[in-house]
């Protein structure tokens, strides 16, 4: 198999940013799939395809061969089903379902999943016990791993976990963060020149610096409004959010974010085109990844299935009555 030229599948694609990390390391797409229309709208401005829509609705047997399925899919809380009807259907009416029957008609060598933080607890852990039960039962070896953007190159704090699966033997890492120098910061994302509709209301701003809890934080910043009404400024965005209020995070307690810099903050290059109104870009930086994270996960990967297939499965074998693996 030559792995610097591949193929994947992109499910859930939302605008893309899956996409953008597997084609940095030689990945194809060969489909892609998306149910939001304003999301079709932006991801087919870019990348000259308008997805397919609903997967429920798409044949796994009508989807082209692939090496790597890639999915940011959305969670919802089927262990709750399980409980009600039982181990047999517990992942049944579930947008994950319709990537274990993909996977189980398509056999494809590797995979690549994106959820929320909190899919790892929720339930008590039960929720994705479930999961990842499900995809070694279809012959994967399954890793997983909760990884912050901040530690790969954008200046946003966003935790994310990732599960990654190999059909075969396969050895895998996940990616080490950056060097410090190695990262971008605020600096570096922020635009010059800002047109004033990104300003914020003078009340609005007196609000906030009235209740900010460093009034000498060094700019620029990013503040962010919690529950409780507090104000906190970082060197960083916090999460970007799909259905965050308009204000949630404001720059040096002045301007909301334009959308080019929401769409820095989560490492989509200039070129990307933006071609949908403020609101419908910040929702889907919202939904979107962090591309920079999926670029250094997928060259990870490229580099473990490169190395099984050059020294075959890393079984272990014995020298000395000592265990070892083939590295």
């Amino acid at each position: 198999m030559n792995w610097t030229n591949f193929r994947f599948i992109d499910l859930f694609a939302g605008i893309g940013g899956i996409r953008l990390g597997f084609e940095s390391v030689g990945g194809h797409c060969v489909f892609s799939s998306e149910f939001d229309e304003d999301a079709c709208k932006t991801y087919e401005a870019n990348f000259h395809e308008h997805p397919s829509g609903d997967i429920t609705k798409i044949d796994a047997k009508d989807i082209p061969d692939f090496d790597i399925l890639l999915g940011g899919f959305p969670c919802q809380a089927f262990s709750i089903i399980g409980k009600k009807e039982g181990f047999s259907n517990e992942t049944c009416g579930t947008l994950f379902f319709e990537i274990e029957r993909i996977l189980k008609e398509k056999r494809p060598p590797a995979f690549m999943l994106e959820n929320v933080k909190n899919l790892k607890s929720h339930d008590n852990g039960n929720t994705y016990n479930v999961i990842k039960s499900h995809l070694q039962a279809l012959g994967y070896n399954v890793y997983e791993s909760v990884l912050n953007s901040l530690d790969y190159g954008v200046p946003q704090k966003r935790e994310r976990i990732f599960i990654v699966g190999f059909l075969d033997n396969v050895r895998f890492t996940f990616p080490a963060p950056l060097p410090c120098n190695q990262r971008k910061t605020l600096s570096d994302v922020l635009e010059t020149n800002v047109e004033k509709k990104y300003y914020v209301n003078p009340r609005i701003r007196e609000s906030r610096l009235q209740r900010i809890k460093d009034k000498n934080y060094p700019k620029p910043y990013i503040s962010h409004e919690n529950m409780a009404g507090s104000i906190t400024p970082h060197p960083y965005s916090s999460c970007l959010r799909a259905g965050a209020s308009a204000n949630y995070i404001l720059i040096n307690d002045e301007r909301r974010p334009t959308e080019r810099e929401m769409l820095r903050f989560q490492g989509f290059p200039d070129t990307y085109k933006i071609v949908l109104p403020y609101g419908k870009i910040k929702k889907q930086c919202g939904n979107s990844v962090s591309v920079p994270v999926i670029s250094a996960i997928a060259r990870e990967m490229i580099k473990s299935l490169q190395r099984f297939d050059k020294l075959g499965e890393e079984a272990p074998c014995s020298i000395d009555g000592q265990q070892l693996l083939f590295a």
